[in-house]
């Protein structure tokens, strides 16, 4: 199959583009993450996202521009609930992108994550797979996340310590 995957940051990419070509599957990447906050930040996960996928021999189709305006008009006032409302708008501009250009289906490096929320982001995947007409794959790589890790810094990959956006960040080093 020809898989787009979502890529979250190069780190976690690792595991699924290495499962995903060991499977035999053709795989390209989209880096779509409004979330991350600050700009610096943001520069940084993008870069390490082209280093993996340069590395690992996949192609990064689609790189969206700093969205961080976006994503906070969408989250603000539902801050409780701001991953999956986070979810689906990565994952929705990942099906409509996987639809525009052919691909079998798409899938998410958040899947290795073992600090995501797997049942919101799978059925934010399935939603968007609904209605852009491609197929949703979903795979727990949850049980491999330390070979990723130890992969990224092998690689010497920059590893952030949060999840991405401004909250999470707040969360991580509030105490």
């Amino acid at each position: 199959m020809r898989i787009l995957l979502h890529i979250c940051c190069g780190p976690c990419a690792i595991v699924p583009i290495r499962e995903l070509l060991i499977a035999g599957h053709h795989v390209d990447g989209a880096f779509t993450n409004p979330n991350i906050h600050p700009f610096r930040e943001f520069e940084k996960r993008r870069e390490a996202a082209r280093s993996v996928a340069a590395e690992l021999g996949i192609e990064i189709v689609r790189e969206d521009p700093y969205g961080l305006v976006e994503f906070l008009r969408a989250v603000v006032g539902h801050e409780e609930t701001r991953c999956p409302i986070c979810y689906r708008m990565r994952l929705d501009r990942i099906a409509k992108l996987a639809a525009e250009l052919d691909y079998d289906a798409f899938t998410s490096s958040m899947l290795v994550s073992t600090h995501q929320d797997h049942d919101a982001v799978r059925a934010a995947g399935e939603e968007a797979a609904r209605r852009h007409g491609v197929r949703f794959l979903y795979a727990d790589y949850r049980p491999l996340v330390m070979d990723g890790v130890r992969a990224s810094r092998e690689m010497g990959h920059y590893r952030q310590q949060y999840c991405g956006c401004v909250y999470s960040e707040w969360e991580r080093y509030r105490d």
